[in-house]
């Protein structure tokens, strides 16, 4: 490919004649400048410039990426189509070829003829062999190579090689502000699209169809809940047994709030003891105590116009209820060690596993402090509660599970029955680690009933769950709080009709099979 010729320029400068050319493209470099156009356009500009007024051919510009590990083109000057789509594509490696090597030292590189050069590598051929190469680094005020310059001169080298690089290595010190702003703005692209998709993990995460795993009327009651208090800013309870999944609902109320875009900071209230968790929540000025060595900003400045999730709020102090107790009905606390008050506006959500009712009663719990974080109550069922659940929660948890080992997991429905046996004290989070064991334990990845019992679901430990029996209403499915009633009421109304049933109960026919299995419901057939 022929290298592109600047007008009809063939005869030699003199000195004179060179400085007089390149003064004019310096001012009409810097009137670019003053412009600020788009930077792309800028570059390409300037490039233009040298090319037209200066005799530098097929000039570049490269711009370093965030660790200075690899330099892409950002502007390219030549009269081809194809090489600039090349180009776009084209990366050096630190230290790799001419330019990488600029990148690398941060050091002018001149050459008298590229076809003497080892290290050009020419991948864009695009330049004259036999004619001088000047590249030259791009640096910031802290000496740190941002991109690299660099052009072919039109003529052979001369006495004259040596100006031109001067002139290229102003020209270079004028564009240093403008690729500063690119690799910024390089940067700050990358850092948004990082962001948006922890967004996106988040909401996928913690986002309301994701979140519902299960069709019992308990569950559907704290999925309502959960969906309505999202949107308002009270104060929210949340109770429970261990295991039973409180911190979730905690992170999808605040993912589905109007502060989702804000912080969410967690505390768990038990791991720390009480003089620790004051400077926890409230903070501490610089010099408060032996080993406050600078001021530190408490739970609740952090999670300002966020949300603040107080974990096992029930194991705190009354001394230290009151304390808590002042943030949450004025919204201002004082540091430790401090004297300045400072307002705060976080919601609040608490969790405990704890009966705070029989606590209050008992004088252990400041009954002040219960009505005010008693605003909004969600109670966890726990899993021996929901027993028909079993099937998909245990399949989602083994998606899960199959995701972080990298292969598929199925489960049997022998597997299943063994899992709907059991009464699961530890709740959620031991069928989770239970079908994390099966699943390390099954060769190709085929979980069933033999696999659950090496899991450590013996014999002994597997027992007939004791349904949870409470007042229902004939004629609605949702009020019905016993599902063994629930699901013999679908099954009556549907003439004993699976597939008819499972659609009256919103569930699949695989579904209402299991249910029809773990709750031992005789059917009858017509």
């Amino acid at each position: 490919m022929s290298p592109t010729t600047p007008r009809s320029r063939r005869t030699a400068l003199s000195q004179s004649e060179l400085m007089a050319c390149e003064l004019d493209a310096l001012m009409q470099i810097s009137r670019l400048l003053i412009k600020s156009p788009p930077i792309e356009e800028l570059l390409s500009h300037v490039l233009a410039i040298l090319h037209e007024h200066v005799g530098m051919l097929n000039g570049l510009i490269t711009f370093s990426d965030q660790e200075q590990s690899v330099l892409q083109i950002g502007a390219i000057h030549c009269d081809s189509d194809d090489v600039t789509e090349i180009s776009s594509h084209i990366r050096y490696r630190s230290g790799e070829g001419v330019i990488g090597n600029i990148l690398r030292h941060g050091q002018l590189i001149v050459l008298d003829r590229i076809a003497l050069e080892p290290r050009f590598l020419d991948r864009l051929s695009l330049y004259d062999l036999e004619l001088p190469f000047i590249g030259v680094p791009i640096k910031n005020s802290d000496g740190k190579t941002l991109g690299v310059l660099a052009a072919q001169p039109e003529s052979p080298a001369d006495t004259l090689l040596k100006d031109r690089a001067d002139f290229m290595e102003t020209v270079a010190n004028l564009l240093a502000q403008t690729v500063r702003l690119m690799v910024n703005v390089e940067k700050g692209d990358q850092l948004a699209d990082e962001r948006d998709e922890l967004r996106r993990e988040v909401r996928a995460k913690y986002g309301f169809e994701n979140m519902v795993v299960g069709h019992t009327t308990v569950m559907r009651r704290v999925f309502d809940q959960v969906r309505r208090v999202a949107k308002w800013d009270s104060t929210v309870l949340i109770l429970g047994e261990s295991g039973t999944g409180k911190e979730l609902i905690a992170s999808a109320i605040h993912y589905n709030s109007p502060r989702t875009h804000l912080p969410l900071v967690r505390l768990n209230c038990a791991a720390l003891p009480e003089n620790l968790l004051e400077s926890e929540l409230f903070g501490h000025e610089k010099g408060a105590f032996t080993g406050a060595v600078r001021l530190r900003k408490g739970r609740f400045e952090q999670a300002n116009n966020g949300t603040l999730f107080l974990d096992e709020i029930g194991e705190i102090s009354p001394m230290f209820q009151a304390k808590l107790l002042r943030v949450l009905q004025e919204g201002e606390l004082e540091r430790i060690g401090g004297n300045q008050t400072i307002k705060v506006n976080v919601r609040i959500v608490a969790a405990t596993n704890r009966d705070l009712e029989s606590e209050v009663e008992k004088g252990n719990f400041r009954e002040d402090l219960y009505y005010r974080l008693n605003v909004m109550a969600i109670r966890m069922p726990p899993l021996r509660e929901r027993i028909a659940d079993i099937p998909e929660l245990a399949d989602f948890l083994l998606a899960k599970i199959a995701r972080v080992q990298g292969r598929p997991l199925v489960l049997t429905d022998r597997a299943i029955r063994v899992l709907s046996s059991y009464s699961w004290p530890g709740n959620v989070r031991e069928l989770e680690n239970a079908l994390e064991r099966a699943a390390i334990m099954s060769e190709d990845g085929t979980i069933d009933s033999d696999v659950i019992s090496l899991s450590g679901l013996d014999d002994e430990s597997v027992r007939p769950p004791t349904p949870r029996t409470q007042p229902s209403e004939p004629g609605s499915f949702d009020k019905i709080l016993d599902e063994k009633e629930r699901v013999i009421a679908a099954l009556e109304e549907a003439g004993w009709v699976q597939a008819k049933a499972a659609r009256l109960l919103d569930m699949t026919p695989r579904q209402i099979a299991y249910r029809i299995q773990t709750l031992q419901i005789k059917v009858r057939k017509l």
